[in-house]
């Protein structure tokens, strides 16, 4: 089959098509043929080994220490089972299916457990849309709902609006009925808007966090801000919910829950069935 490979770490020059081996599936797996794939920031960080805070250890460990342990990249993925080992449960062969894999979804085919992040794809979607949502919306779902405990009637700030998580964060938190100010460029206001944002700020134009005690949760997609600066603009029992955080947030983040005040709240998502049930 032809895959993108990734031989050894740097720029996207260092991807290239070839000729990989088609997986086996193995006795609880399912063959999928993929027909969509996202290129995700994961999929940039394993590429250029560009891991956050003192996390660049450990993710070399965990993905190769000189080179990619595993060639080809790509986790969010949407297509048509093919083929299924003895033991998969839960499928057959021409199901349509979206889901979240460790690695190998940058390839023709891919070999995923059928009790893993897996599920049938609903026909009103398409394949490219479906690829889509395993990184952004099971993000944002789990950072909004189990993380943040986002309720209704709360206000949220969503700095990174736009972006791939912050665009299905607005669409959740309005579900969860929050009100939401998001925070993007000028450029995709009207993108923002039609999303269902209530406010919008353009951060070049403005500081979101000017406002004292404004908001029951800041979550931050892009890095943009920290705890110290959104401290003053949430209520008292706010919270902090940045997508990506260093080994120095996470001592932070305990410290901040011992007390009184706003917290910071950090974790890993991870996708499972339930999640893209969920979705």
């Amino acid at each position: 089959m032809k895959a993108a490979l990734t031989p050894r770490y740097g720029s996207p020059e260092t991807v290239r098509i070839g000729d990989h081996p088609t997986p086996s599936p193995a006795a609880a797996d399912v063959l999928v043929r993929v027909a969509a794939a996202a290129v995700t920031t994961a999929d940039w960080r394993m590429r250029a080994s560009a891991f956050p805070g003192g996390l660049w250890l450990p993710g070399r460990m965990m993905t190769g220490l000189f080179r990619p342990r595993n060639p080809v990249l790509g986790s969010a993925f949407a297509g048509t089972v093919t083929a299924l080992g003895p033991d998969a449960k839960g499928f057959a062969a021409g199901d349509r299916v979206f889901g979240f894999a460790p690695h190998g979804a940058h390839a023709e085919y891919l070999a995923i457990k059928s009790d893993a992040a897996i599920a049938p794809l609903p026909d009103r979607l398409s394949f490219e849309d479906a690829a889509a949502l395993p990184f952004g919306a099971a993000s944002a779902l789990v950072f909004l709902r189990d993380i943040a405990g986002l309720a209704s009637g709360e206000h949220i700030l969503i700095v990174g609006a736009s972006g791939a998580t912050g665009s299905y964060a607005v669409q959740i938190a309005k579900a969860l009925g929050a009100e939401v100010t998001a925070v993007a460029s000028a450029g995709n206001k009207d993108l923002v808007r039609s999303l269902g944002a209530d406010q919008f700020v353009d951060y070049r134009a403005a500081d979101p966090l000017a406002v004292t005690a404004g908001y029951d949760v800041i979550f931050d997609t892009v890095g943009a801000t920290t705890f110290r600066r959104a401290g003053a603009a949430l209520r008292p029992t706010g919270r902090f919910v940045p997508l990506n955080f260093s080994m120095l947030d996470a001592g932070r983040a305990a410290l901040s829950n011992l007390g009184k005040g706003p917290t910071m709240k950090i974790a890993v998502s991870g996708d499972t069935r339930a999640i893209l049930d969920d979705l």
